[in-house]
C-alpha cells in the first residue's frame, strides 16, 4: 500500500472512529473513564465530563453567561487543557511587542457556535476594544487598551475555555495550510483511483450489446462500482458535504450545496436502482464528479497559497534575532538577542547577508542594502554612516553597525505588516455583493432543478432523475463566490511584490471607479526634501538669529520644511537656541518663547497675526516661503525650494491619459502650487489650503458626484486622507497619514501609483470576464441540463473545467 493510500485510511479510520463515539463527555464528545468524577452543571442539569480540563472550560463558559453555545453548537468542542490555560510562559508574551492589537491563530473551532462564544468571551474581557475572528484562516484579530489588558489574559482567557490559541506564526499557518493541501491531495488521488476502478466496470456495460451481456453479469458490474465508489464518496467528498452542511447552517447556500445534492442525489438514485434491479446507475458520474470538483478546489488551493506568498515573505522578512554589541563597537564583542528585545539606541552588528532586525541608523561601515521586500524595488541602494536603514533590509555587501532608532515592533517592516494583517480581516464591497447574489443563485437553482424533475416525470419519467442530477452539477455559481475574491487577492498579491500595499479591501475598486485624482505637493509630488535658498530679513534682527530662532521653534515639527530649516541652522554652526511652551497649529506653524520672547514662525497668515498687518515682500517663483516675527513686526522670510519627482510628470500624463481628471491641493502658497503644476501639467492647482480647508474641497468635489482619490504623505494629510472616496499615503511620509490610507506607497517613488491605476483596472476587467463567462456558461449549460441534452458525466466536466477557467483567468493578474 503505498503511503497515501495508507494516510487516507488512516483519514477514514480516524473519521469513522469519531462518528462512533457513544455520547460521552458533554463538552468534547469523548468517552468518560469509568474511574471520572468530573462534573459541570449547565443550564441547571449536571453533565459528565472526561476530564478537569472539559470541566474548568464549561464551567468558565457558564460562569461568563454563555451556556447557549452548547443549545446551538452543531459539533462537540476539542478536548480542553486544563494545563495549557495556566501555562507561566503566557506571561513572557506581555513584554512581546504585543501592544494594543495583535493576531492570534485559535484552534479547535469547530462550528458557528465557536465563533460566536470566542467573540463574545472577548468582548467581555475589561480593556478589549474589539474581536473578529475569520473561521476560513482560523485568524482572531484583537484590539485592546494596553493599560487595562494583557496579551497573556487574552490567550489564557481563550485556552480556559477550550481553545488552543497562540500568537500568529507564518510558519504554523504554512504549515496548517500545506497540511490541508495534502489532505486534499490524498482526497483527490483516492477519488481519480476509485474513478479509474469504476469506469473499468461501467465501460463494458456501455459498449456492451444487446445480448451479449446477461443481467447477472451486468448486476455483479454494478455492485462492484458500488463497492468502489464508497471511499470517494465516504472520504474524497468529505469536504463538499461539510461546506454544504456550514452554508445550510448560517442560511447562505453556497457552491457546495448543489454539489453535494448532486453527488448524493446520483448515488442514492443509484443505489435504488441497484437494489430494485431496474433503472440506471450513476456510480461512474458520481466518482468523476467528485474527481474533476476536488481537482478544481485542489487548483484553487494552490492559487490562494500562491497569492499570500508576498505576505508571508513580508511576515518573514524581520529575522527572529539579532547580533547586540556590547561595549565599544569596534571590539565586535556581540550577544545573540531576539530581535523583539531590542530597544531604542541599542547597537546593532548586521553581517553581509543578513537582514536588518529594527528600523536603525548606520553609525559604522558603508554597505548596499536590498528594499526589494518593503518597497518592490529590485536595484540595492548605497547606504553609509548617518543613514537610516528600515527593519528587513537586507545588507548585501559589507558588516555595518546600527542604532536602533525603533523596536522591532514599532518598525516600518512591522507596521505594514499589521496593516496588511488589518487588510485581510474585511471583504471588498463587490465579493460581499457575489456572496449574496450566489445565494440567490443556488436557491433558484434548487427551484429549477425540482421543477424539472416534475416535468421530466410527465414526459419521461425515466430520465427525470439524471436531468435533476445534471442540472444540479452543471450550474457554476464559481464565478461569483470563488473567481471574484480569487482575482481580488491576485492583484493584491501583485501590487505587494511592487511595492504598493491595499489596506483596506475596497481599494482596488473604488481607485478603478475614481474620476479624480487629488496630489498633495510637498513629500507626494516633490521629494519632501526641500532646502533653504536663502534667508532674508525683513525687520531689525539679523538673519543668522533669525535663523536660529526659527530652528529652536521649529525643533520638535516633522514637516520637511522644518527639517529644512533645522538642517541649515545645523549648518551655519552657530549657537543653539532653546524653546519653550511651543505650540502647533497644524497647517500654519508653531509658536514659542525663545530668549524670554515671543515669536511665531509658519505661514504669512499665521505670523500676521502677531507681527501685524501683512507680508510686503514679493516671493520668487517656484519656492516655497516660511515667516518668522513677533510683536515688534516681521522678521525674516525663508525661502526654500524642493525638487519635483522625476517620476512625477509621467504618473500624471498616465492618470490623465486615463480619463481621469488631477488636481493639485495644497498648503503651499497659491504661486509655489501653480508653479508645480504647471510644470507637470496639472491643469488645476489650488494652494494655501488648510486640512479642514482640503477636506471641504474634496467634500464639494464628492458632493458634485465625483469619486475622489487622494494622495498625501504628511500629518496634516491624515483628515482628507480619510475623507477621500480612496487614499494613498507615501511609503516615507508620517505614519499617521499611513494608518488613515487605503493604500500606502511602500518606496519612496510615485511611479507604482499609476501602476496601481492599471491593475485596478485590468482586475475589474477580469472580474467582467468572469461574470460575462459565468452568465454565458450557466446560461447555456442550465437550460441544456434541463432539457435532458447532457448526461451527469458531461455536467460535471462543464462545471469543474469553468471553475478551472475562471481561476486561471484571475491568476493572470499575478503576471508582471
Amino acid at each position: 500500500m503505498s503511503a497515501v493510500l495508507e494516510e487516507a485510511v488512516r483519514d477514514v479510520a480516524a473519521a469513522a472512529a469519531v462518528r462512533a463515539l457513544p455520547a460521552g463527555c458533554f463538552h468534547c464528545g469523548l468517552p468518560v473513564p469509568a474511574a471520572g468524577n468530573w462534573h459541570a452543571t449547565i443550564g441547571g442539569n449536571v453533565q459528565r465530563m472526561c476530564c478537569p480540563g472539559c470541566a474548568a472550560a464549561a464551567e468558565a463558559i457558564v460562569d461568563g453567561g454563555f451556556a447557549d453555545y452548547y443549545a446551538t453548537r452543531t459539533a462537540y468542542a476539542a478536548q480542553a487543557d486544563i494545563e495549557a490555560a495556566n501555562a507561566p510562559e503566557l506571561d513572557l508574551l506581555d513584554g512581546a511587542g504585543l501592544d494594543g492589537e495583535a493576531s492570534f491563530t485559535v484552534e479547535g473551532i469547530r462550528c458557528a457556535a465557536c465563533v460566536w462564544l470566542i467573540e463574545r468571551r472577548l468582548r467581555q474581557l475589561p480593556g478589549v476594544l474589539d474581536a473578529s475572528l475569520n473561521v476560513a484562516t482560523e485568524r482572531l484579530f484583537v484590539r485592546w487598551d494596553p493599560a487595562t489588558c494583557r496579551p497573556s489574559v487574552i490567550l489564557r482567557t481563550l485556552r480556559a475555555i477550550g481553545y488552543g490559541a497562540f500568537p500568529y506564526d507564518a510558519q504554523r499557518h504554512g504549515e496548517r495550510l500545506e497540511r490541508a493541501r495534502r489532505k486534499l491531495f490524498r482526497q483527490l488521488f483516492v477519488a481519480g483511483l476509485s474513478m479509474m476502478q469504476v469506469m473499468m466496470y461501467a465501460v463494458p456495460v456501455y459498449m456492451a450489446d444487446e445480448g451479449t451481456m446477461d443481467a447477472a453479469m451486468t448486476a455483479l458490474m454494478h455492485w462492484a462500482s458500488f463497492v468502489l465508489t464508497l471511499p470517494a464518496l465516504l472520504y474524497s467528498a468529505q469536504p463538499f458535504f461539510a461546506g454544504a452542511w456550514r452554508d445550510l447552517r448560517r442560511g447562505m447556500p453556497g457552491m457546495d450545496v448543489p454539489v453535494a445534492l448532486g453527488i448524493g442525489a446520483a448515488f442514492a438514485g443509484s443505489v435504488h436502482a441497484l437494489l430494485a434491479g431496474a433503472g440506471d446507475v450513476y456510480f461512474d458520474s458520481v466518482t468523476m464528479f467528485v474527481f474533476l470538483l476536488l481537482g478544481s478546489r485542489y487548483l484553487e488551493l494552490n492559487a490562494r497559497r500562491k497569492a499570500a506568498g508576498a505576505l508571508e515573505r513580508l511576515q518573514q522578512g524581520l529575522p527572529p534575532s539579532a547580533l547586540r554589541l556590547r561595549g565599544n563597537a569596534h571590539l565586535r564583542d556581540t550577544e545573540l538577542v531576539r530581535a523583539a528585545s531590542l530597544r531604542v539606541d541599542d547597537l546593532v552588528l548586521v553581517r553581509a547577508g543578513q537582514a536588518a532586525p529594527a528600523d536603525g541608523v548606520i553609525v559604522e561601515g558603508t554597505t548596499e542594502v536590498d528594499l526589494a521586500l518593503l518597497t518592490g524595488e529590485s536595484r540595492t541602494q548605497a547606504r553609509g554612516v548617518g543613514d537610516a536603514v528600515p527593519g528587513g533590509a537586507v545588507n548585501v555587501a559589507e558588516a555595518i553597525v546600527l542604532r536602533v532608532s525603533s523596536t522591532a515592533h514599532d518598525s516600518l517592516l512591522s507596521m505594514l505588516v499589521r496593516l496588511v494583517e488589518r487588510a485581510g480581516q474585511g471583504k471588498p464591497a463587490l465579493a460581499l455583493w457575489a456572496d449574496r447574489v450566489a445565494a440567490w443563485f443556488v436557491l433558484a437553482l434548487l427551484g429549477l432543478t425540482v421543477l424539472a424533475w416534475f416535468a421530466w416525470q410527465q414526459v419521461d419519467p425515466g430520465k427525470a432523475w439524471q436531468v435533476a442530477i445534471a442540472v444540479l452539477v452543471v450550474s457554476c455559481p464559481c464565478a461569483l463566490s470563488l473567481a471574484t475574491p480569487t482575482a481580488l487577492a491576485a492583484a493584491t498579491n501583485r501590487l505587494l511584490r511592487r511595492g504598493v500595499l491595499a489596506v483596506q479591501p475596497h481599494t482596488l475598486e473604488t481607485l478603478d471607479r475614481a474620476t479624480h485624482v487629488v496630489f498633495d505637493k510637498t513629500g507626494t509630488l516633490t521629494h519632501g526634501r526641500p532646502l533653504l535658498r536663502q534667508t532674508l530679513s525683513v525687520g531689525g534682527m539679523a538673519g543668522l538669529d533669525c535663523l536660529r530662532v526659527a530652528a529652536a521653534l521649529e525643533a520638535d515639527n516633522p514637516h520637511p520644511l522644518a527639517q529644512a530649516i533645522r538642517d541649515a541652522a545645523a549648518a551655519e554652526n552657530g549657537d543653539a537656541a532653546h524653546a519653550e511652551r511651543t505650540q502647533f497649529t497644524v497647517g500654519q506653524g508653531v509658536a514659542g518663547w525663545v530668549d524670554g520672547r515671543y515669536y511665531r514662525v509658519g505661514s504669512a497668515a499665521w505670523v500676521a497675526g502677531v507681527a501685524g498687518g501683512a507680508a510686503r515682500a514679493a516671493v520668487p517663483a517656484g519656492t516655497t516661503s516660511v515667516w518668522l516675527g513677533n510683536s515688534e513686526g516681521w522678521l525674516a522670510r525663508f525661502d526654500l525650494a524642493d525638487g519635483l519627482r522625476p517620476e512625477a510628470a509621467e504618473v500624471v500624463r498616465r492618470i490623465r491619459a486615463g480619463g481621469k481628471a488631477v488636481v493639485l491641493l495644497s498648503g503651499d502658497e497659491q504661486h509655489a502650487a501653480q508653479a508645480v503644476a504647471a510644470e507637470l501639467g496639472i491643469p488645476t492647482a489650488i494652494g494655501g489650503k488648510l486640512p479642514q480647508e482640503k477636506l471641504a474641497y474634496v467634500r464639494r468635489l464628492q458632493q458634485d458626484g465625483a469619486v475622489v482619490a487622494m494622495i498625501g504623505d504628511g500629518i496634516n494629510d491624515a483628515a482628507v486622507l480619510r475623507g477621500a472616496d480612496v487614499s494613498f499615503a507615501m511609503g516615507r511620509g508620517a505614519e499617521l497619514a499611513q494608518l488613515h490610507a487605503d493604500g500606502v506607497l511602500m518606496g519612496d517613488s510615485l511611479a507604482p501609483l499609476a501602476d496601481t491605476l492599471d491593475t485596478s483596472r485590468r482586475t475589474l476587467a477580469v472580474i467582467r470576464q468572469n461574470l460575462t463567462w459565468a452568465t454565458v456558461y450557466n446560461l447555456a449549460a442550465i437550460p441544456a441540463a434541463a432539457m435532458g441534452l447532457l448526461n451527469p458525466w458531461m455536467a460535471g466536466i462543464g462545471m469543474a473545467a469553468s471553475s478551472a477557467v475562471v481561476v486561471l483567468n484571475a491568476l493572470r493578474l499575478r503576471k508582471d
